[in-house]
This record gives structure tokens, C-alpha cells and sequence, in this order.
């Protein structure tokens, strides 16, 4: 009996590791089927990635799909006849005893089917690629779902002449939508939006012309395709790469989004949930037909479609309908007025395009022209009537105007002002924003001078008396606009989001600044909420060294910089003397204070959380160095400017000390910079020029921190002495190094390999030399892929080099 226990063990482990009973199976042959109604009834890839069958789509409603299986909500990739789901009775995928594969209803209609009737076709299978191959007895491929995609691409699936990938209609549907991503004609890949109304291509950028966005259109094998490692490329030289590009075994796909952006995400298997490593437009706005005909795209602070003044949704449930005028328009110019629409353009169906025009002379060609519905107008005297209004989009960066034509017996909430009146309600009060003319479009610049400056300028009484008569009209339309009952939603929305705010409203918001969040060597952030109930940090900048040239660096650049990892703002507010900053409130405050608690009780940050900080950081500032519009050095990385929200995602803050620079421009010495002392590199201290390193050093120094749970005080004792022993230890082939590293207070709770890595690229980032310091991409690319260590490279890591300096 006792010898029969370890038998008895093993046949129960056996019997309990087999999986419970279900119809799923790898291969579907010849003169078999799945049938709709046995849901475990399904194919699976050989290592389980992919199942193939029947996927819900609505309460009687079903599609043959293919889908990943351990993806938090079975995210579909491939579906048969899309528009035409299946009854959930009676219908069945069959293959047929001729080679047919045939999806037929209730009825027994046929719904889809391959072209493989009257062949040799014996089995189909789904492979771990994503593919559903159908293969005669010799395993050549007969038919497969790679050739006609839906709306996504997987890794090795080719992206040819005669594939699209069209999005769905809505989030969770699957029904085709309305925006395509193919090969045109030309041999150049691009978006279009084909919806009921009107088709329009909008990106590449279609302002410009191939050349200018980076592809060619001599190349006409129009061939693309996604790689394993996460690269994209392509015949007309469209290349991107995953954020997590090259890290191996990562599950990714490409698809066309409901919302017409095209989207690289990549799978966190551990949850199952999905992040986006690349967006073809990180400024959602930018797509076309998004809001439909007369609609509007605007950020509230996110993507939001809205409707002009006086005109309503078309459909409540559908935006792609647009809106529509709740009056008719007359012909006669005495009952018409102009509703203006700032930083508002809508793009195309331009009946004419005048330059160096007045504004007057704009807008009597609107006007005598029955079927204008609006006119575009700007600082640079560029006028565009319009005969439609399709694809708008409102953003400060934009510096036209929209002026609609209303009945006059309707409220114009705004009417239409004279240049210098619109250059009021654009400037702060104590300065005036002067436009440059750029080759895309019109761009405003702050300049150093007051309005006391056109005092100066105005040498007669009459000038005078001109400038009094504007500011009475700036501040008559101004009074009017915050008391109006007449603004609609939409107009309400254009004006919340970005925005300038008064200093009363954010006096008011924070409480008289009573609840102070933090303070720096550029002033104090307090916590604030808005009238929309928008909980926001409100950075006031106070007695600081070229603080206004700071304030403007900020306004203009973070303002259209948009990634996770970064504190979205939504505004500003300069009056006066006073200069203040708005962002969104970050819930759990910065990283020191989780991180640098009493040392001898627990941590509030266990590993997990602390090596999600330290890769969102990372890509934070990967995007900051390498792929925004402008390249952005922070200059001031540290704990108190990595804030953390309830996720435990890592935001980075405090731009107060960035310096701008084109991309690829030589780069200049910024005397007037300076970090935080601990934090800075050698090159502050040598007068070597400033580069984007100086961050990559910076984030070392953090690295070493949230590894040890504690400040880096001393650089002799703290890391010169940490890298010389951990070589040595390496050396040796002691891996315990590490362990002595780590914040005892985890007690050991630690991913080794993890938290080697970090060590390693910390070591890494914090060599003398700016060289030899790795780019953020790759310090993203190596935290990605934690398993794989690169031991070799630590070893070039110069010790004897990294002599002491005084910071």
C-alpha cells in the first residue's frame, strides 16, 4: 500500500491537469463543420494564440472571426463578411466535400465562402501567425485570410496593392466604418475617409506634397509589412517603429481605429490588456470626416466632436452625420451676420484663395455670394470662402478664424472685429503676440514688448483715441461673452479647452492658492478645480530668472505635446504680473514622496509599481527626445518631477527648464540652465554643450535611486563605489551583487533579472562621457526586454573614468 500512494498521487495530477472537456481543435477537414450554437466549437493556433469560430457580435447576432485568445476582451483581427453577422441558430461554418468553405445563415443562405469549391482543398487550420490557411494534401496554401484583411495588420502579414485595412463603424462593432488605409495609386500609403457624403484624404499630411512627407511614389511593387520585432516598412519609405521595437515574443498588431487614426499596439500578456507603441496622428483632430458635415473637432481636454453655433447633431447616435443649421440662410445681406469661430478652420471646398485681401474685402465676397456658408480669415490676410463645411477642427495652434453666416435675427455670439481687436483678445494684458509667416500655416510668436508700446508707436491723438476705442471693444465683447445665455454647448466647449484663463478664475479655482501641492525653484503648484469640475494643478510662476521667456518656452510647446507619460496642461494664464501654469492633477503626488519614506518602515512602492515608474519615465522621455515636433530637453529630471497617478503610471512634470532646439540643428550652450544638484551631469560643471544626455543621466541617477530606495548623496561613495564592486562581483560570477543593491525594505520581493537590468542601464546612463551614454529609445528597448541582458555592454562601462566633480 505504501508503494501504490506516489502512483495513486501521479494519476490524480494527471487527471487534474487535463484540461476540462471542450470541442476546440487545430485543424477543421474536409466534409466537417462548426456550428454557432456549441460555443466551445472553435479552431485554435498550435500554441494557443489565436481561436478561430463564432464571435457574438449582438444578442442574436454572430461572426466567423479570428481573434486572440488571452487578450483581456478577445480582440478580434480577421472577420468573414463583416456586414453580414449570422443568426445565432442554425448557422454553421461548413467545409464542404467539394473543398468549399462555406458560411451559411439560418436559412441556409450563403452569407461568405472561398474560392476553394472543385479543389484539392483538405484541411484548415489557423496558424500562430493570425493566418487561416486552407492547404491541399501537399501543404500548399490554397486560400488564406492574410490576403483580405479587415481592419488590422499582423506581424508578416503582407500589405499589398489589393489589401485595405477599413475600420469598423463604432468601438466594439465590427461593421465596416468609414476610413480606409491602402496603397493609391501613385504608390503611396495612405488614410482616406469614404463616407456616404464626401471622400478626402488626410494624411500624409495633404498640404504638402510626397516629397515633403518623406515617401516616393517611384517605388510600384507597393509592398509593406510589419515585422516580429515590431518595425514597419514599406515600398514608398514609410517607416515607424513600436515603442517597444525589438523586444522579442511581444504580441502586436496594427490596426485602422473607428476613429481613423491607424494604431501599433502591443500586448501586455500578464493583464491581457493592449498598449498603443505608435500612432500614425497624435493629434486625433487632425482626421478627416471624424465629426461629419458642419462638425467640429476640439479638445475638451480629449477629442470631442461638437457642433457650431445654432446648428444641431443630424443623428444623436452617429457623429459621421455631422450637424445640421436649426434656420435657413437668406440671400439678402441685411439678414446675415457673422458668427466668429476662433482658431478654427474647416479644410477644403474653398470657393477662392486670396492673399494679402483685408478683411473687408474678405468678407464682402462671402457675403455677395448666396452660397458661401462661411469665410476663413487670419493675421495673415489669407481669405477662403467656403461652399461646405467639412472636417473642422479647433486648436490654439492655429491662428485663422471661421466667420459663419447666420440669420441676422439669431445670436451672434461673437461678431466679427477688426484685426487689432482680434490681437487684444489673443494677447495677455501686459503683452502682444505678433504672427510670423511659416510655410504650413501662420504661427504666433511672443514677443518682448507691452502695449505701452503702441503708445510709442501712435505718435498722434488720433492713434490714441483709436487704441481707447479697442480696448472699450475688447472689453465690451469680452463682458458680453462671459454673460451671454446665447452660447450654445459647442461654442462653450471650443472656448473651455486650451485655453487662456483670467487670474480671477483661478484664484477662485485654488481657493485663494490655499492648498500647496509643492514648490520649486520656479514657484509653487497648488491644487485647483475648474468650473467643468476638472481637478488641475495650477503652477504659479513667481520671481524667477527669465521666468516670462520659461513660461512662453511652456505654453507653446507643451501645449501640443501629448503622450502618457507626460503632464497633459490645459492652459495658461499671463496677466500682469502674474504667470501661471495649468495641468492636469496627478493623484498620487511626485515619485520622492512614495519613494523616500522613513527608511525604516515598509515602502509604499513594491517592485512591480517601481519598475512600471521607471519604464513609463523612460518612454516619457524617449518621446520628448525623439519623436515629438520639436526636440525637447527636460534639464531637470528628479523624483519630484516624475509625478504618479492611481495606476502607478509615471508622468513627468516641470518643463520650467527645457530648451528647444530643431531636430537635428547643432546644438547651442544653454548658460542659463541649470538642474538640480545630484542630478546634473558633468557637463553643467565642464561648460561642454547641453544635449538631450543630460536627461539620460539624469534618469540613471533616479534609476539607482528607486533601486536603493533612497537618496544618491554622495557621488565617491554612493555610485563610483556601487559600479566598481558590481563589476568586480560580475567578474567573478557572483550574482548576489545585486541583492545588496536592492531596497531592503522589499524583503527580497524582487524580479532579479528586472531589477539587473535596471541596475546595469543606470550604471550605463551615468558614464562621464555624453557619448557613451545610451539614447532613451534604447533604455526603453533594454528595460522592454528585461530577460535578455547584455552583459557585455556593462562591462565597457569606464569606472576609472568617472572621476569625482564638485556639483
Amino acid at each position: 500500500m505504501r508503494n501504490t500512494y506516489p502512483i495513486l498521487l501521479c494519476l490524480l495530477i494527471i487527471i487534474s491537469s487535463c484540461p476540462s472537456p471542450t470541442h476546440s481543435k487545430t485543424t477543421l477537414h474536409r466534409d466537417s463543420s462548426l456550428s454557432v450554437e456549441d460555443e466551445d466549437n472553435f479552431l485554435t493556433s498550435p500554441s494557443g494564440i489565436f481561436s478561430c469560430g463564432f464571435y457574438q457580435v449582438g444578442t442574436n447576432a454572430f461572426s466567423f472571426s479570428i481573434w486572440f485568445t488571452n487578450s483581456a476582451s478577445k480582440t478580434v483581427v480577421w472577420t468573414a463578411a463583416r456586414d453580414r453577422p449570422v443568426n445565432g441558430r442554425g448557422s454553421k461554418i461548413s467545409f464542404n466535400r467539394d473543398g468549399g468553405f462555406v458560411l451559411t445563415n439560418i436559412d441556409g443562405s450563403v452569407v461568405w465562402s472561398t474560392n476553394t469549391s472543385s479543389t484539392s482543398a483538405a484541411t484548415a487550420d489557423i496558424l500562430d501567425s493570425g493566418n487561416l490557411v486552407i492547404r491541399d494534401p501537399n501543404m500548399v496554401v490554397l486560400w488564406q485570410s492574410f490576403d483580405s484583411p479587415t481592419d488590422t495588420l499582423l506581424p508578416n502579414q503582407p500589405m499589398t496593392r489589393t489589401t485595405r485595412l477599413k475600420s469598423s463603424i463604432a468601438d466594439g462593432d465590427l461593421t465596416s466604418g468609414y476610413f480606409d488605409f491602402y496603397f493609391d495609386n501613385d504608390n503611396v500609403l495612405r488614410m482616406m475617409y469614404d463616407g456616404p457624403a464626401t471622400s478626402t484624404i488626410y494624411w500624409p499630411n495633404p498640404e504638402v506634397g510626397v516629397s515633403e512627407n518623406g515617401r516616393t511614389r517611384y517605388n510600384s511593387s507597393r509592398l509593406a509589412m510589419l515585422d516580429d520585432n515590431g518595425r514597419f516598412n514599406s515600398s514608398d519609405k514609410l517607416q515607424f517603429n513600436a515603442s517597444d521595437a525589438g523586444v522579442v515574443g511581444v504580441k502586436r498588431r496594427l490596426t485602422m481605429g473607428y476613429d481613423g487614426n491607424l494604431r501599433l499596439f502591443s500586448l501586455n500578456e500578464t493583464t491581457g490588456n493592449w498598449s498603443v507603441a505608435w500612432e500614425a496622428l497624435p493629434h486625433l483632430c487632425k482626421v478627416h470626416g471624424l465629426c461629419g458635415e458642419n462638425g467640429i473637432c476640439v479638445y475638451a481636454p480629449e477629442p470631442k466632436c461638437t457642433c457650431p453655433p445654432h446648428y444641431e447633431m443630424t443623428d444623436r447616435s452617429d457623429w459621421n452625420r455631422g450637424c445640421k443649421p436649426k434656420f435657413d440662410l437668406s440671400c439678402d445681406q441685411q439678414k446675415i451676420k457673422l458668427v466668429e469661430l476662433p482658431h478654427t478652420d474647416f479644410w477644403g471646398y474653398d470657393f477662392t484663395f486670396n492673399i494679402n485681401m483685408s478683411f473687408e474685402t474678405c468678407r464682402n465676397i462671402c457675403m455677395s455670394n448666396c452660397n458661401c456658408v462661411a469665410f476663413r480669415y487670419g493675421l495673415d490676410r489669407k481669405c477662403y470662402d467656403k461652399s461646405a463645411l467639412w472636417d473642422g477642427y479647433q486648436s490654439p495652434e492655429f491662428w485663422g478664424t471661421i466667420y459663419l453666416k447666420i440669420p441676422s435675427d439669431l445670436d451672434a455670439t461673437v461678431s466679427p472685429t477688426s484685426q487689432s481687436q482680434k490681437l487684444l483678445t489673443l494677447a495677455c494684458n501686459t503683452t502682444v503676440i505678433e504672427p510670423t509667416l511659416g510655410n504650413s500655416g501662420l504661427y504666433a510668436e511672443r514677443v518682448g514688448k507691452t502695449q505701452w508700446g503702441y503708445f510709442y508707436g501712435f505718435l498722434t491723438a488720433i492713434g490714441v483715441v483709436e487704441f481707447v476705442f479697442i480696448g472699450l471693444g475688447w472689453w465690451f465683447l469680452f463682458r458680453r461673452g462671459g454673460n451671454s445665455s446665447g452660447i450654445n454647448e459647442g461654442y462653450q466647449i471650443m472656448r473651455s479647452q486650451f485655453r487662456r484663463f483670467t487670474y480671477g478664475e483661478l484664484k477662485k479655482a485654488t481657493k485663494n492658492f490655499s492648498e500647496e501641492l509643492g514648490r520649486g525653484c520656479t514657484g509653487a503648484v497648488y491644487k485647483g478645480v475648474l468650473d467643468d469640475q476638472r481637478a488641475v494643478a495650477v503652477k504659479r510662476l513667481e520671481a524667477v530668472t527669465q521666468g516670462e521667456g520659461e513660461f512662453w518656452a511652456e505654453v507653446n510647446t507643451i501645449g501640443r505635446i501629448n503622450h502618457m507619460n507626460l503632464v497633459r496642461m490645459y492652459g495658461f494664464c499671463s496677466e500682469r504680473k502674474h504667470r501661471l501654469l495649468v495641468y492636469e492633477y496627478v493623484e498620487y503626488g511626485s515619485l520622492d514622496r512614495l519613494l523616500f519614506t522613513d527608511y525604516t518602515a515598509d515602502s509604499s512602492l513594491d517592485w512591480e509599481e517601481r519598475f512600471k515608474i521607471a519604464v513609463g519615465t523612460a518612454k516619457g522621455l524617449a518621446y520628448l527626445h525623439h519623436e515629438c515636433l520639436e526636440w525637447v530637453v527636460h534639464c531637470d529630471i528628479k523624483p519630484e518631477n516624475i509625478l504618479i497617478d492611481r495606476n502607478y503610471e509615471a508622468k513627468i512634470a516641470d518643463f520650467g527648464l527645457m530648451k528647444l532646439s530643431q531636430r537635428g540643428a547643432p546644438t547651442e550652450e544653454l548658460s542659463r540652465i541649470r538642474g538640480t544638484k545630484g542630478y546634473m551631469a558633468p557637463e553643467w560643471v565642464l561648460n561642454l554643450p547641453i544635449t538631450a544626455k543630460v536627461d539620460v543621466y539624469s534618469f540613471g541617477v533616479v534609476l539607482l535611486e528607486m533601486l536603493r530606495g533612497r537618496r544618491i548623496l554622495d557621488w565617491e561613495a554612493d555610485v563610483k563605489s556601487l559600479i566598481k564592486v558590481a563589476k568586480e562581483r560580475l567578474a567573478s560570477g557572483d550574482d548576489s551583487w545585486i541583492e545588496d543593491l536592492v531596497d531592503a525594505r522589499l524583503s527580497g520581493d524582487v524580479d532579479a533579472k528586472q531589477a539587473e537590468t535596471t541596475a546595469l542601464i543606470a550604471f550605463l546612463c551615468l558614464e562621464e562621457e555624453a557619448g557613451k551614454r545610451p539614447t532613451m529609445d534604447k533604455v526603453v528597448e533594454t528595460l522592454m526586454a528585461a530577460d535578455e541582458l547584455n552583459h557585455e555592454a556593462f562591462t565597457e562601462v569606464n569606472v576609472e573614468s568617472v572621476d569625482e566633480f564638485e556639483v
